[in-house]
């Protein structure tokens, strides 16, 4: 688990309008705060991610993601195991950024099942821009030695940790109609 020294940094730095890298279940994620557009953007500039794309988001629990998100009553997010990840497409409320959406009616999220992920959106008291930590095309950063080489002179903070017991980026399903958009990385 993370230490509360660094939680506390990692949520000062995000506040700030900050760009963190960080462990997820699978990947180290890049992250910041959903509504700071200069840190989204930053982020997009160091994965030379097309915006059109839009990112994902997780969290530690469905009232974190009730800003961007527009559910029926009757439909639940399932929480992720940290082992296989689950991202789910769902309907984005008309005030979700296009940053976010890429300009679709729809956005990703997670309900993080690990817990230094999970930790991490706690101590920001929000929901957390998560991407994988790579530049788009190239394998995502999987240990420190990778992540430090490829990323330390652009973000603001390395979150010091390990990632999950997941084999890579989380499966993306369509939350209304179940469809698998990506499958589980191998």
């Amino acid at each position: 688990m993370l230490s509360r020294i660094s939680l506390n940094k990692a949520a000062r730095i995000l506040h700030d309008g900050g760009v963190i890298a960080y462990p997820t279940e699978g990947v180290f994620g890049l992250g910041c705060l959903p509504e700071r557009a200069d840190a989204v953007s930053r982020i997009l500039r160091i994965k030379k991610r097309a915006a059109e794309k839009g990112l994902l988001l997780i969290a530690s629990n469905l009232q974190q993601l009730t800003p961007w998100i527009e559910l029926m009553d009757d439909v639940r997010i399932p929480a992720s195991d940290a082992a296989a990840p689950v991202t789910w497409i769902v309907p984005a409320t008309a005030d979700a950024p296009a940053w976010l959406t890429g300009g679709r009616d729809t956005i990703a999220v997670r309900i993080t099942g690990f817990a230094a992920a999970a930790a991490l959106c706690e101590a920001a008291g929000s929901a957390l821009v998560s991407t994988s930590a790579n530049v788009s095309g190239s394998p995502p950063a999987r240990n420190t030695h990778v992540l430090r080489r490829q990323f330390c002179s652009l973000v603001d903070y390395i979150v010091p940790g390990s990632c999950g017991p997941a084999s890579g980026p989380s499966e993306i399903r369509d939350l209304v109609s179940g469809k698998v958009v990506r499958h589980a990385s191998k």
